[in-house]
């Protein structure tokens, strides 16, 4: 199985007001999801923006961070000082390769370019084992010179490739026979950066993926191949073609929601649309076939039974109140399928702090047996439902998972709502305690006891 590496440019995108603190949230939270690279721009303030780079690098082990340089006079200097404390450095040498961005961005001819790559390459290999010559604006760019280009970074020691599609002006077919000449000329690994301005980027990714590319560059919204999607995709298609990757895909949709929190942007891009965006607002006027008609909207696939027991309810909250998305979820959750419990919640015993990673010990019934499952996970939740798929033996995608207080003060009740999806439908599963963690593994297997009942009948 090939293994595609994601190198997410997040806190690349241009024209980003991110603070200090919203920059290492998102650092943090991309290395939970287990992406390969986490790549920053060019160090333009150099005081605070090594200050960054030297911060991230304390905790994030597990991703490599990559810094751009090249463009700027001290860029790859710069760089290396950042990279210091970096368990896993890397630095992007990042040039354009076309005509017009060598004489407009740097001002420089073919053969000065050229020397240019060679010096900055030569300079960050010397302080770092892995550097990346990006060629930027490579569909462009005349094909000798493109690799003349590569093969000078790759002679002075560049280890990996990637080129841009800056301008996306190639169809996904013919950006992919262009990734497999670049491919076939390189004795390097090879990433690709593809424009979303005409909707293609994650198209031309997949088919270059299936032409030899090993990264694909994506990014939380910007103008890139969007991480969520693009994750997606290898999960859906990956056993199909050969090819997978290190996202944790339980995680995805949760971690991408809270990287758009820090970011401030909680609206999607034009691409995909989130639960907020769905238009469910429902009052005490609406039918049967309204309220239906809103649950297939947020993706439930109801019985006749169950869209008349969701509707039966929805009558009794609606006359006292508008119902959105919110409410009608938890009407589903709480009404439909509800099933005979395969699964029951025995005992927990949770460990946690900000100094030892968290784990889960987990007991749960199933008939007459006790099973017990015990993991370590980013967080309480998530070792408390992996030791619940471990147990169960069946890993179910997360698709959305949400707590909220539902009743005042500090012995206040809390509401957990749990959505998995399996074959494409989803399940949600509610639970409430007083303990958010016990209500929030009640929820997770009262969703996965729908699951096994519906499978088993």
């Amino acid at each position: 199985m090939k293994q595609i590496k994601i190198a997410d440019a997040t806190l690349c995108r241009e024209n980003n007001h991110f603070s200090f603190k919203e920059k290492i949230e998102i650092a943090r939270q991309l290395e939970n999801l287990n992406v390969d690279i986490i790549e920053f721009p060019q160090i333009i303030n150099a005081k605070a923006d090594i200050l960054l780079i030297k911060t991230i690098s304390s905790f994030v082990k597990n991703s490599a961070i990559s810094v751009a340089a090249g463009v700027g006079a001290d860029s790859v200097e710069n760089a290396i000082s950042a990279l210091g404390n970096a368990k896993m450095a890397q630095i992007r040498i990042e040039l354009p390769v076309s005509a017009v961005g060598m004489e407009y961005t740097c001002h420089k001819k073919p053969d000065k370019i050229l020397a240019h790559i060679e010096n900055c390459v030569k300079t960050a290999k010397s302080a770092v084992d892995n550097v990346e010559f990006c060629a930027i604006d490579a569909t462009r760019a005349e094909t000798d010179f493109l690799k003349t280009a590569i093969d000078t970074a790759i002679n002075a020691g560049a280890t990996s490739i990637s080129v841009c599609d800056s301008a996306a002006n190639m169809l996904p077919d013919d950006f992919a026979a262009f990734a497999k000449s670049v491919v076939d000329m390189c004795a390097v690994p090879v990433g690709v950066k593809c424009d979303n301005k005409n909707g293609l980027a994650i198209a031309q990714a997949i088919l270059a993926v299936k032409q030899g590319v090993t990264t694909v560059k994506t990014a939380v919204d910007g103008t890139t191949v969007p991480l969520d999607i693009f994750a997606d995709m290898i999960k859906n298609c990956g056993n199909d073609y050969g090819f997978t990757s290190s996202i944790k895909t339980t995680e995805l949709h949760r971690i991408v929601k809270q990287i758009r929190w820090a970011s401030g942007n909680t609206q999607n891009n034009a691409v995909i649309k989130t639960s907020e965006d769905s238009g469910v607002h429902l009052d005490k006027n609406d039918d049967i076939d309204a309220v239906s008609a809103a649950a297939a909207k947020l993706g439930y696939d109801l019985s006749e039974e169950d869209k008349a027991k969701v509707f039966e309810e929805f009558q009794r909250v609606a006359a006292k109140k508008n119902v959105g998305y919110k409410e009608l979820e938890a009407i589903i959750a709480s009404v439909a399928l509800q099933v005979p419990a395969t699964y029951s919640l025995v005992n927990y015993v949770i460990n946690t702090g900000n100094i030892i990673p968290a784990s889960a010990q987990i007991t749960i019934k199933k008939g007459d047996e006790q099973i017990q499952g015990i993991c370590i996970g980013d967080g309480p939740i998530d070792a408390a439902f992996l030791a619940v798929e471990q147990i169960i033996g069946h890993h179910y995608e997360l698709d959305d998972f949400q707590i909220q207080s539902v009743t005042e003060g500090k012995e206040a009740m809390g509401s957990a709502l749990v959505k998995l999806r399996n074959n494409g439908k989803l399940y949600s599963g509610n639970g409430i305690s007083t303990d958010i963690i016990s209500a929030s593994v009640r929820a997770y297997i009262n969703a996965v006891n729908k699951i096994v009942y519906e499978e088993a009948n």
